[in-house]
């Protein structure tokens, strides 16, 4: 096992841990949470042997294999497919020992160095390493492509396969959906939840966590403290745990005044000098609870728009795309015809690479639509939060600088310029606060430019929000501020979003961007996430199956579709039916409980009469409800 015992860490000047300990048995899937400094990538660092720990002791199996992405952008003309096979060392080294017993020409040496290449899975290597391509989201057509030749996620995208390929005991993974599509990100879900060895996961992705970890390390105050279950089940823990400590330390602080007061009235009189000595003594060897210090919550909220439009704006055999380099119209996505509608709550799914972004930026006016129009509705006020969100910022100025220019650019003619005081009292919302407002951008947290760009749009008071990945450089508590303030947002909303728990909090609909095509999605998540891996599960037979004609293709597409159609069609009768059983059962329950009050306090005979066969009535019914409600439950879970 991993053992911590009374770790002191520190990075510079600043105490990371102080005497942290803790345990972590192998086969453990393990989720490592605190808030932006705490020290998880320093504990990870401290693993992988890449910083020796300044006090205490740590122990880790010397016999076990580790495996963590690198940071390192990969710069080489291997394959895709052949980068990723080198990330299995112990088939690397087979490998190597052949060429060396070949070049010797030793028999016997040669004999081994095959024996370990069928240990260490040299037959299947390529088609294991394509799996694992094809999983995060590449197309069958780049496994053979130079890594030289992806854009900078894409190849990050790369070094997480390449970690997945190594065998290993421990597996570290720090972010690993940072650079993910929702599609890839399923598919990662599913391949941890069989891993077999260690895992130790740092993500500020809480559907992410709950899915993949069953237990939670928190580091807190320099400590690490450790939880049973996922990432929800620890917050759940943690929140009973504060109200006790508060609770403790509220009776701890009445003890302590009540035992000085006494010290104080009694220390100066000879009758009771001793009583108030030991007294002392008593509040000297308090063991003294520390008062409660949580995390500073982070909370804001959109403005009330001006107006709301009705329709937002609507698309008209609208195409999306870019100009080729020989300026060519590239068109992804086709023929839309949809309309934004008042209070509308949009999420738009799709693989990556299907045009998504492609779409919110033309809907946006970011990029003019390669046909057809984009009629916008009288007043509309767009909120665009762009992917590369640091397109919009200037890394020189500061977040005063930024948002003074702002209110310039956006204030109606001939109205009174906003106060240098308002605009420091409104970034303080968004925890910008004293030297802070005056600090150049470019020296920020991904996390902190993120906020300023959630304050300006803040400020810009719209009434269509179109937000593109806003949660990239967030943290936990952040990204709950978001989801908060969007539900409680007046106006329309348009969502891109690999993070599951925005998505699922916030939209009430979902469109699907696939095929060159826009179309409502007739489905929740959990649909989308059986799409996304049937998707897959096509993909990695297509690779094993290079020889297959493109109708075979198509064929099984065609099928997995409609596959998937009668498994919806199967399924909304009884969700429907399900939704209908939870309403009644709780409105009978509610009637339930106003008869019984209404039982105790009556001593009518015949009322007591008439209740009695209402209650009976009702029991029936909710026993029959419960049974109904059981019967549907265990339906949906065989379909």
């Amino acid at each position: 096992m991993i053992s911590l015992r009374h770790i002191v860490l520190r990075r510079g000047s600043k105490v990371l841990l102080d005497g942290a300990s803790a345990s972590i048995n192998p086969g453990e899937k393990i989720g490592l949470v605190g808030r932006n400094g705490a020290g998880k990538t320093s504990v990870f660092a401290l693993l992988a042997g890449l910083l020796q720990e300044d006090g205490g002791q740590l122990n880790l199996p010397s016999h076990w294999q580790l495996a963590q992405v690198s940071q390192d952008m990969p710069e080489t003309d291997q394959s895709a497919s052949d980068f990723v096979v080198a990330g299995d060392q112990r088939l690397m080294q087979a490998r190597a020992d052949l060429q060396e017993a070949q070049d010797d020409a030793d028999g016997e040496r040669i004999a081994q160095a095959f024996v370990r290449l069928h240990d260490a899975g040299d037959s299947d290597a390529k088609a294991r390493a394509q799996a694992l391509i094809l999983g995060l989201g590449f197309g069958v057509a780049e496994l053979e492509q130079p890594v030289n030749s992806f854009s900078g996620g894409w190849r990050m995208r790369l070094q997480l396969a390449r970690a997945l390929m190594c065998p290993s005991d421990l597996l570290l993974l720090d972010e690993p959906t940072n650079h993910l599509d929702l599609d890839a990100l399923v598919w990662l879900e599913s391949w941890l939840q069989r891993y077999n060895g260690t895992l130790i996961v740092i993500s500020h992705d809480r559907e992410f966590l709950d899915a993949v970890t069953r237990s939670t390390l928190h580091i807190e105050q320099g400590l690490l403290f450790r939880y049973a279950g996922n990432y929800s089940q620890f917050e759940s823990q943690r929140a009973e745990k504060m109200a006790l400590q508060a609770a403790a330390y509220a009776r701890q602080q009445d003890r302590i005044a009540h035992l000085q007061k006494f010290i104080d009235r009694f220390k100066a009189k000879a009758t009771k000098a001793k009583q108030a000595q030991s007294r002392v003594k008593a509040l000297e060897r308090m063991d003294k609870i520390a008062p409660l210090l949580a995390e500073a919550d982070f909370n804001f909220s959109f403005r009330v728009p001006a107006s709301l439009p009705n329709p937002m704006l609507s698309l008209q055999d609208v195409s999306v795309g870019y100009p080729d380099a020989d300026q060519v119209k590239r068109i992804i996505v086709q023929n839309i015809r949809q309309s934004v509608l008042s209070g509308q709550r949009i999420g738009i799914l799709g693989a990556n690479g299907q045009g998504k972004s492609t779409l919110v930026k033309t809907i946006a006016g970011t990029l003019a639509p390669r046909g057809g129009r984009v009629i916008e509705g009288k007043g509309l006020r767009f909120g665009y939060f762009a992917q590369q969100e640091l397109d919009v910022l200037r890394l020189e100025d500061s977040p005063l600088q930024h948002m003074t220019r702002l209110a310039r650019e956006g204030a109606e003619p001939g109205a009174p310029q906003a106060r240098e005081q308002e605009l420091r009292n409104f970034l303080g919302q968004f925890n910008f606060s004293g030297d802070m407002v005056m600090q150049a951008v470019g020296s920020m947290s991904g996390g902190e430019k993120a906020r300023l760009v959630l304050a300006m749009l803040v400020w810009q008071r719209p009434n269509l929000l179109v937000l593109d990945e806003p949660t990239n450089h967030l943290d936990l508590a952040t990204r709950q501020a978001l989801s908060l303030a969007l539900n409680e947002f007046e106006g329309s909303l348009m969502l891109v979003s690999h993070d599951r728990a925005l998505l699922r909090t916030v939209c009430d609909e979902f469109w699907l961007v696939a095929a060159g095509a826009l179309r409502v999605f007739d489905g929740d998540l959990e649909d989308y996430q059986r799409y996304l891996l049937e998707e897959a599960r096509r993909q990695r037979e297509q690779a094993r199956k290079p020889g297959e004609s493109a109708s075979g293709a198509g064929d099984r597409r065609k099928q997995a579709k409609q596959a998937l159609q009668q498994q919806q069609a199967a399924l909304r009768p009884l969700r429907k039916e399900l939704q209908q059983v939870e309403e009644r059962l709780a409105a009978a329950q509610a009637e339930q409980q106003e008869l019984e009050r209404e039982l105790s306090g009556t001593t009518v005979p015949q009322d007591l009469a008439s209740i009695g066969k209402k209650l009976k009535s009702l029991q029936q019914e909710i026993e029959g409800l419960e049974e109904r409600w059981l019967e549907l439950g265990q339906a949906i879970e065989q379909v």
